[in-house]
């Protein structure tokens, strides 16, 4: 680590405190601590495990880069520092600043510490996506660029892989192509923002986390993936990460960019991301039946298809 500093950032630094963290479902993430100058500064390290990841997740070089290119445009993410190259002989990753306060999303939606922050994260996370969706394209790596219907595809021919035929699975395909939403200007998209993804403490929303899933298309993708029922850890009255409304949402989204929110243009996107999550959990399931990752947190991922199943009926039915 101490060598990609020297080669990459001409700064000679110690490196003291490595500590693993966490080993998620393709990434290790390291904490440690920088010196330079006789200063201290923590940091995180994410590096990728050669485990496969699914469908048009970003590699890791890729990640970096694009946080990189959001922190330099004023958003609240880490500052990535490395983005690591084949030289530095740690593998594909990158090296951000740490940044202290809570991601465990069911913590965020309970912690009594936390009540004054949840009465204003769902305002905070509009303006969040305001600013990612206003980003222009300069500085930013090549980044998959999908119509709807692409995307559908992708996730018909996701599911059909795993030769299982699910008929709620296959009403919620049908129900997405036939209102397919009109095309608009494709602009940055999160992908993954939600409970869990970003990072609070007792003033709110700190900093945005995981852009593996960032890719160009419409913002509203981001807003009905906020929605889902998966993301509120049991909070399900509060459609917003647990923690909020859906109006209160879409109404400090529109202050922040001075356009009109289409309701049924997030629906769309909240049944295409609540679909596009049971075939995660599928696509977890089966690395545990194939051995492939015969690791018993796939196995409860993958029974968690059903949830998602119940919640697309609901969705399709209107029933909140």
């Amino acid at each position: 680590m101490a060598g990609a500093y020297r080669r990459q950032a001409a700064t000679a630094v110690r490196i003291d405190g490595l500590q693993r963290l966490s080993a998620g479902a393709s990434a290790e993430t390291w904490r440690f601590e920088r010196i330079a100058g006789g200063a201290r500064e923590p940091m995180i390290l994410q590096r990728f495990t050669g485990e496969k990841q699914f469908t048009a997740a970003l590699d890791k070089r890729t990640q970096g880069l694009v946080q990189r290119a959001a922190h330099d445009a004023g958003i609240a993410t880490p500052r990535v520092d490395l983005i690591l190259e084949a030289a530095d002989g740690l593998g594909e990753g990158f090296v951000s600043a740490f940044v202290a306060g809570e991601t465990l999303g069911q913590r965020i939606t309970r912690a009594p510490e936390l009540a004054r922050a949840r009465g204003q994260l769902a305002g905070q996370c509009a303006r969040a996506l305001a600013d990612i969706h206003r980003m222009g394209r300069d500085g930013l790596p090549p980044l998959p660029a999908e119509q709807p219907t692409a995307m559908i595809g992708r996730l018909r021919r996701a599911h059909d892989g795993f030769g299982v035929r699910l008929p709620v699975f296959e009403l919620a395909f049908a129900w997405l192509q036939e209102r397919l939403p009109a095309t608009v200007e494709q602009r940055l998209v999160h992908g993954d923002f939600r409970n869990g993804n970003f990072i609070v403490d007792g003033g709110g929303l700190v900093a945005v986390l995981d852009w593996e899933a960032a890719h160009l298309g419409d913002p509203l993708e981001d807003l009905g993936w906020m929605c889902l029922n998966a993301w509120r850890f049991g909070q399900i009255a509060q459609p917003v990460g647990g923690f909020g409304g859906r109006e209160e949402l879409f109404q400090a989204y529109e202050a922040a960019t001075a356009t009109a929110v289409d309701r049924q243009r997030v629906r769309f996107w909240e049944v295409f991301g609540t679909l596009r999550w049971g075939i995660i959990c599928q696509w977890f399931g089966n690395q545990f039946i194939t051995g492939e990752v015969p690791l018993i947190e796939r196995a409860a991922i993958g029974r968690r298809v059903a949830e998602t199943e119940l919640d697309l009926l609901d969705l399709i039915e209107g029933v909140e």
